[in-house]
């Protein structure tokens, strides 16, 4: 099929397609719960790794680098937007941290030890808000992405919007396994198949608002664009380092983790050089 529709759209739109393909995938990663009660914890782990590897990737090659390039003008403090941007992503993650009650994947096992304002709510609860707290980085970085092409034409538009569809494969790879991490653990816990299918695929949902609402913003003010691009990479970053990393070694698959982290960077640089 021609694809020249999709590059005829704009951003907003081309983003809001993206992140539903995105929420679609954690929905089927969330279906694998209809299958089976289970799955491999040294499977779980090393996908685990390849989603860190992805994002950790894509911060770089798809956000930071870009955000670099395009502040060339500020001459040898062309890394100052990137920088700012950056730190302003993780600090605005520190602060959802401690304000939104939610339980990491690596102490499911010890809802007491939950973070966030404190609250009586589910552990199953708790894990779905962990999970939906990553994903909103990943919907942004996604729509800033494909707001970046907004000032561009020709092939510098293709380029760019290439590199956009290249992230948003990217992230969509690595959402399959979080969406497993969230329906199985409820299935084993007693959740009947669908509701744990139901909150597997509700963690991703805020992805599609998170897309519209980053390209919205860089479209609109696009002196804005190289701070959010790093903005979205530091939330990623932070993310990666806080919870992702942790969970795929918390059962002790050290190696098979870090093997997934390796392929998963690598898929996400071969992406995003060959795409954009």
């Amino acid at each position: 099929m021609n694809g020249e529709w999709f590059y005829s759209l704009s951003p907003v739109e081309q983003a809001l397609i993206a992140t539903i393909g995105t929420w679609l995938v954690t929905a089927l990663g969330a279906a694998v719960v209809l299958f089976t009660r289970g799955a491999s914890r040294k499977l779980l782990d090393g996908a685990l790794g390849m989603a860190a590897g992805v994002m950790i990737a894509a911060s770089y090659w798809s956000l930071l680098a870009p955000a670099i390039e395009m502040s060339g003008h500020y001459g040898r403090f062309s890394f100052a937007p990137a920088v700012v941007g950056f730190l302003a992503g993780a600090g605005f993650l520190r602060l959802i941290d401690r304000i939104l009650p939610h339980l990491h994947a690596a102490l499911a096992e010890q809802p007491d030890r939950a973070e966030g304002i404190q609250t009586h709510w589910r552990r199953t609860t708790l894990l779905i808000l962990a999970i939906t707290i990553h994903n909103f980085p990943e919907g942004l970085a996604v729509g800033v992405s494909f707001g970046a092409a907004a000032g561009l034409s020709g092939p510098d538009a293709k380029a760019q919007i290439g590199a956009a569809i290249a992230l948003a494969i990217g992230i969509a790879l690595q959402n399959f396994p979080e969406g497993s991490a969230v329906s199985l653990p409820l299935r084993r816990e007693g959740v009947s198949r669908l509701k744990a299918l139901w909150y597997g695929q509700l963690s991703a949902i805020v992805e599609p608002l998170a897309g519209v609402l980053g390209a919205a913003l860089v479209v609109t003010i696009t002196a804005v664009l190289p701070y959010a691009l790093a903005f979205a990479a530091g939330a990623m970053i932070f993310v990666v380092v806080e919870d992702l990393i942790p969970a795929s070694q918390s059962e002790g698959n050290i190696d098979i983790s870090t093997l997934g982290t390796i392929i998963g960077f690598a898929l996400m640089m071969t992406l995003d050089v060959a795409l954009g």
